[in-house]
Formats: C-alpha cells, sequence, structure tokens
C-alpha cells in the first residue's frame, strides 16, 4: 500500500526571532491581563470551565503565607500576653475570703449548652489548626500517609461538629441576649477602669467586658458559620472567586476567636479565684458574687426577700 510522504521539516527560525512569542502567546497574555479565562463544556459543572484565575495566586499566597502568619501572631501573641499578664498581676483573690455561702449563678440548661459550645469550639479550633499547619508541621514529623488519616478525620470533624456549635450559639442568644444589652453601669464600669480597675466597679449579672465577648462571638461565630458553609456547599451560592472570599473571612476570624477565647478561658480559670465554680457546678461563693456583680448579687436578694416574706395583709375600708 502506498505510504504518504512525511511532512516537509519545518522551516528554521532565524536566531534574532527565535525570543520573540508567536501570535498564540500573545493573544494569551492579553488574556491573562484581562481576567479569568474560560472554555466550553457540556457537563453540568460550569466551574470546571475555568482554565485559568490569576485571582487564584492571590488566594494560594494568603492561604500558604498570609493566613499562617496572621494564626501565628494572633494565638503566640494571646499565649505570650497572658502569661505577662499572670506575672505581673496574678490571681485575683476574692478579697474578702470565702464566706461558706453560695449563690446559684446559671441552671443546667446554661451550663449544658455552654459546654457544648466551649467543648465543640475546641474541636473544630484544634482541628482547623491541624488543617491549616499539619502539612508543614505535622507531616514531616509523622509521614504522609499517618497525616493523610489525620487530616481527614479533622476535616469530617470540622464539618459535623459546627452544627453544635451553631445550635449552641442560637440558644445563647436566646437564654442571655437580654442580660447582654448595654446599660449605665456598664459605662461606669468602663469608666472605672473595667478589669484593671482598683477595687471591683458595679456590675450587673455580667459586665462590659462579658458584654463585648458575648456579642463578639455571636457576631463572629455568625460570620464563620455563613463562610464555613460556603466552603462545605462549594458553588451553591457563590463562584470561585466568592469560595475564596469565604475562605479567607474564614480563616482570619478563626485565628481572631481563638485568640480571643484563650483570653477568656484564662480569666475564666487561673485568672479569677472562684470563676470556674459557675460552671463547674452553677453555684458562686457569695463573697465573690458582692465583689465582681453587685448589682446582680442585689437583684437576687431581693427576689429572695420577696419570695420568703408574704405580702402584708392590706386593711380594707371599715375595718376596725
Amino acid at each position: 500500500m502506498a505510504q504518504q510522504a512525511p511532512p516537509p521539516p519545518a522551516a528554521p527560525v532565524p536566531l534574532g526571532d527565535r525570543n520573540l512569542p508567536d501570535a498564540a502567546e500573545l493573544e494569551m497574555q492579553r488574556a491573562l491581563r484581562g481576567g479569568t479565562i474560560a472554555g466550553t463544556i457540556t457537563i453540568p459543572n460550569q466551574t470546571a470551565s475555568v482554565l485559568i484565575q490569576p485571582e487564584g495566586r492571590d488566594w494560594r499566597r494568603f492561604r500558604n503565607r498570609v493566613l499562617t502568619w496572621i494564626g501565628a501572631i494572633a494565638i503566640l501573641g494571646a499565649v505570650i500576653a497572658l502569661a505577662l499578664v499572670h506575672l505581673w498581676k496574678g490571681r485575683t483573690r476574692i478579697e474578702g475570703g470565702r464566706s461558706g455561702r453560695s449563690i446559684l449563678r446559671y441552671d443546667g440548661l446554661e451550663r449544658a449548652n455552654h459546654w457544648m459550645v466551649a467543648a465543640s469550639f475546641v474541636a473544630l479550633g484544634l482541628s482547623g489548626l491541624v488543617i491549616t499547619y499539619g502539612r508543614g508541621l505535622l507531616m514531616p514529623w509523622m509521614g504522609a500517609e499517618a497525616f493523610a488519616s489525620l487530616a481527614t478525620a479533622c476535616q469530617a470533624a470540622h464539618q459535623f461538629l459546627s452544627f453544635a456549635f451553631v445550635l449552641g450559639l442560637v440558644v445563647m442568644l436566646a437564654l442571655w441576649a437580654g442580660r447582654n444589652l448595654p446599660t449605665r453601669a456598664d459605662l461606669a464600669w468602663l469608666r472605672a477602669g473595667g478589669p484593671l480597675a482598683k477595687g471591683h466597679p458595679p456590675a450587673g449579672k455580667f459586665n462590659a467586658g462579658q458584654k463585648l465577648l458575648y456579642w463578639f462571638v455571636l457576631s463572629c461565630g455568625a460570620a464563620l458559620a455563613v463562610s464555613g458553609y460556603l466552603l462545605m456547599f462549594p458553588f451553591a451560592l457563590t463562584d470561585i472567586g466568592g469560595q475564596q472570599w469565604a475562605h479567607m473571612v474564614h480563616g482570619i476570624l478563626a485565628m481572631l476567636m481563638i485568640a480571643v477565647i484563650l483570653g477568656h478561658i484564662y480569666i475564666g480559670t487561673l485568672g479569677t479565684e472562684g470563676a470556674f465554680e459557675a460552671m463547674a457546678n452553677g453555684q458562686v461563693d457569695y463573697n465573690w458574687a458582692k465583689e465582681h456583680h453587685r448589682l446582680w448579687l442585689e437583684e437576687e436578694l431581693a427576689k429572695a426577700h420577696r419570695t420568703l416574706e408574704p405580702p402584708r395583709p392590706t386593711r380594707t375600708a371599715g375595718a376596725d
């Protein structure tokens, strides 16, 4: 059978023109300067048509460098700052000593919901840190196969435990929103110096610092939930650019919230004598309540007096 003759060899490129881009490359460079390059596909997943997205390089730089530095500075900075505060100030003791009497501060529902939020947040924070830093810190130590199993488990835990965290925030909003509205006592507490004030400025059930933490946790938690669920269900409501922005918002807020919660944990355990008992068994010492939340204690005592002392009978008209 006859065979076709091989095609003639390409004409050699002159030496002076070999470094010049051809027309296709010039068109590609112009397209890159213009933005995303997408092809034409027939499958339902239209996001698969994206061939080149220049913003992806910015996102990758954020994921691999910026986020890791933000987390390291925020978390390690919080730990160092708390250690310095503890060395300088020490533990805040109950000035009047323990009275031997206690008063109910949180009921069973409040404590159970608080521990659900706390436990799920710790698990979310640790799993998120493994996902963020594990490739560089853990994989060289434990090996690629073991780290892959750990990362897969952390990703699954991060997704499923998010529902418990969000549910706890909703219950927390219903339980404590009314008690965390600003009052004049909060302004006086802040003007007196807040946690650094000499003595103990009068405060209700929650002082101004606790109220700020409360609203920060709720607002930051809501933003983490929205951005996290956008990442869990990719491209349901956003394109690839929206996914990248959701990841950046989620990562930054998560690192900041971990740093803030570290301060909350310190104040509620090592930092303040008697504070942990409020969430351990719901009871706090009378003198602790008197020093840290005097206005709330007065409210509780007034309620107790109204309950224990029956109302005096009123004299009716014409009675002797």
